[in-house]
C-alpha cells in the first residue's frame, strides 16, 4: 500500500476537531449506508463485528436521546443532523459461523459470560473508531460523547435485545460554534516505548 497523501492525512487526524455545534442540512440515508458499508471493513477479534449502530435522525429520537444525556451534549443531540449510538450486541458469538465460517466452533469461544462482555465491548470500541474515521474520510465531522445515562439508553433504545450502548457520535458537517482550540496531546516519548 502506498502511504496516503498529507491532505488526506489532514483530513482524518492532523486538521480533523471534535465538534460540538452542527449545519442543519440532514444526512441522506444512502450516506449512513455507506458509512457503515465502510466502517465494516474495520478488523476484530475473530471477525466478530459486536458493534451496532443506531442512527438517530428523526425530531422523536433526537428528543429521546437528548433528555438520557448529560451536561451540554443534549443540545448537541438535537442540533446534530444525526447521532450515533455505538452499541455492543452480547449475542455476537450467534453470527461467527456466517462471519468466520473457517473456525466452525468459534461461536463457543465465548462462552465465559465475563469474557465476552469484555470481547465485545473492546472489539465495538474499535469499531467505533473505525466508524468516526470512516465518516471523515467521507467528508463528514464527528462528535463523540460518553456523557449519558447508558442503562436508560439501553432501556429506551436496546428494549428486547441483547445490546448495551458504549458510546454516541454526533456526525454531519460541523460548526466552530463551540469549538475548543486544540488541545495538546502526549508526545511519544511521554506515551510509547520501542522495546
Amino acid at each position: 500500500m502506498a502511504k496516503l497523501e498529507d491532505a488526506t492525512l489532514d483530513q482524518l487526524f492532523t486538521q480533523a476537531r471534535s465538534y460540538n455545534g452542527w449545519k442543519p442540512e440532514p444526512l441522506p440515508e444512502s450516506v449512513l449506508r455507506e458509512l457503515y458499508a465502510l466502517t465494516k471493513f474495520g478488523p476484530t477479534a475473530a471477525n466478530g463485528s459486536p458493534a451496532r449502530f443506531y442512527f438517530v435522525t428523526s425530531a422523536e429520537a433526537k428528543e429521546r436521546l437528548a433528555k438520557l444525556s448529560s451536561g451540554s451534549n443534549g443540545p448537541k443531540i438535537l442540533q446534530a443532523p444525526c447521532t450515533v449510538i455505538i452499541g455492543y450486541d452480547l449475542d455476537f458469538p450467534q453470527t461467527l459461523p456466517k462471519l468466520f465460517p473457517h473456525a466452525p466452533g468459534a461461536k463457543d469461544w465465548f462462552n465465559d459470560p465475563v469474557a465476552k462482555e469484555w470481547g465485545a465491548l473492546r472489539n465495538s470500541s474499535l469499531q467505533g473508531g473505525y466508524f468516526m474515521i470512516a465518516a471523515r474520510a467521507l467528508g463528514l465531522d464527528v462528535g463523540p460523547m460518553s456523557g449519558f445515562d447508558n442503562a436508560a439508553v439501553d432501556a429506551e433504545f436496546f428494549a428486547g435485545t441483547n445490546i448495551k450502548s458504549n458510546f454516541i457520535v454526533s456526525i454531519g458537517h460541523g460548526t466552530d460554534e463551540g469549538l475548543f482550540p486544540r488541545n495538546p496531546r502526549l508526545d511519544f516519548d511521554e506515551a510509547a516505548k520501542i522495546l
